[in-house]
């Protein structure tokens, strides 16, 4: 009997006491945070990708004078916002990234943002220089060329990196369909 006792007192116990799971080991190597570029967003802020450390980031490159592409991407972005649902704009940020940063200066930026109705702290617009462009968009696999003085052709790409900026979805192509693109953020927004 004492030992059935001391038994189910020890089974209570574990059952009331709080286990703490150990914080995941992150390996960072993978993560975009670890690029080291210096980043101006649409209020003219400088800012380094590790600030977005622990922010779950959905990413299009785009540039603001494209008539074809960049709005059908822009409308995506605005779409995987809305099918979300209610989530806390301070773990997510949906981000625009430019591919001409001599031309969308951080006031075409901020203006595009509000064209489009992209407000709250959620919505980023990001400029860097030519060299930090490139780089960004070989980590994103996105490919661009100027062919003319306004114009580029470019991937069409939407990627979703965790709040660790390790590459968690990408989408490809031109459609509509954004159904997984959201449900993939949905499930890194569980995970935070």
């Amino acid at each position: 009997m004492k030992k059935a006792f001391l038994l189910l007192t020890a089974i209570f116990t574990m059952l009331s006491c709080k286990h703490e799971e150990k914080p995941k080991e992150v390996d960072l190597s993978n993560s975009i945070f670890q690029l080291d570029s210096t980043w101006e967003d649409q209020n003219g802020q400088k800012i380094k990708l590790a600030e977005l450390n622990g922010k779950i980031l959905v990413i299009a490159m785009i540039y603001t004078e494209c008539k074809t592409a960049c709005p059908m991407l822009t409308n995506e972005m605005r779409n995987i916002e809305r099918s979300i649902g209610n989530y806390d704009p301070a773990q997510v940020r949906l981000v625009l990234v430019s591919i001409d940063p001599k031309t969308d200066t951080p006031e075409k930026m901020k203006a595009y943002l509000k064209l489009n109705n992209f407000e709250g702290e959620q919505w980023l617009f990001l400029r860097s220089d030519d060299e930090s462009t490139r780089e960004f968009a070989n980590v994103l696999s996105v490919k661009y060329k100027k062919i003319s003085p306004m114009d580029f052709s470019h991937s069409n790409i939407i990627t979703v990196f965790s709040k660790y900026g390790e590459l968690a979805y990408q989408k490809a192509g031109l459609s509509n369909d954004i159904k997984d693109v959201a449900e993939e953020v949905k499930e890194q927004i569980k995970k935070s």
